[in-house]
């Protein structure tokens, strides 16, 4: 059976936004999903998001997939390059990822946080090699996460690029319950 892994960000929760709507999406359609609560989500860790990332995830192949928002996207990478040499997932989602740029922090804390993630080593080719489809998907005015940020995806990960007008962040703030085009491009990798 398919199994698709949800991915909250910074600050979320899986009951929140377009989450619970996916789920019941993807459920519909004979997928197992799993939604990790990943800890303390006001001040998220890369030391503690990717193990509990791993746990929730069990044993990763090919029929596995995961979509992330936002800080999501920075934990399954980072959770991706931990796997062994030779284990490829079917794919992932990225909803507002980003590798190396953020915007509107308002505090040093934030900015914390953010650079944490942005500044900590990464090996993408090791990351490129465990995934066989993905998919990142921007919004042109998103508040955090500049659209230059796709250009990474592509030329990095190898990601089909979705450029979205006037989408936000895609959460729940700007009014996101729903997500299609999160869905449609999940569908289309995993056929």
């Amino acid at each position: 059976m398919k199994r698709v892994i949800l991915v909250h960000g910074w600050d979320g929760a899986p009951e929140d936004g377009w989450f619970p709507w996916l789920k019941k999406e993807l459920e519909g359609k004979g997928f197992e999903v799993v939604v990790p609560a990943l800890p303390d989500s006001t001040s998220p860790k890369i030391e503690n998001w990717v193990p509990s990332l791993a746990s929730a995830t069990g044993t990763a192949d090919e029929e596995t997939y995961f979509v992330g928002h936002s800080m999501g996207c920075q934990t399954i990478i980072r959770y991706l390059e931990t796997l062994p040499e030779g284990v490829k997932v079917g794919g992932a989602i990225f909803v507002a990822g980003f590798l190396r740029a953020l915007t509107g922090l308002e505090t040093d804390e934030e900015e914390e946080i953010a650079r944490n993630f942005i500044d900590a080593p990464l090996d993408l080719d090791s990351v490129r090699s465990h995934l066989n489809r993905s998919v990142a998907i921007f919004s042109d005015n998103d508040p955090w996460v500049p659209v230059t940020n796709a250009e990474d995806f592509k030329e990095k990960l190898g990601s089909e690029v979705v450029i979205q007008h006037e989408q936000s962040h895609f959460n729940e703030g700007a009014g996101f319950t729903e997500l299609p085009i999160a869905l449609e491009k999940l569908l289309g990798i995993t056929q």
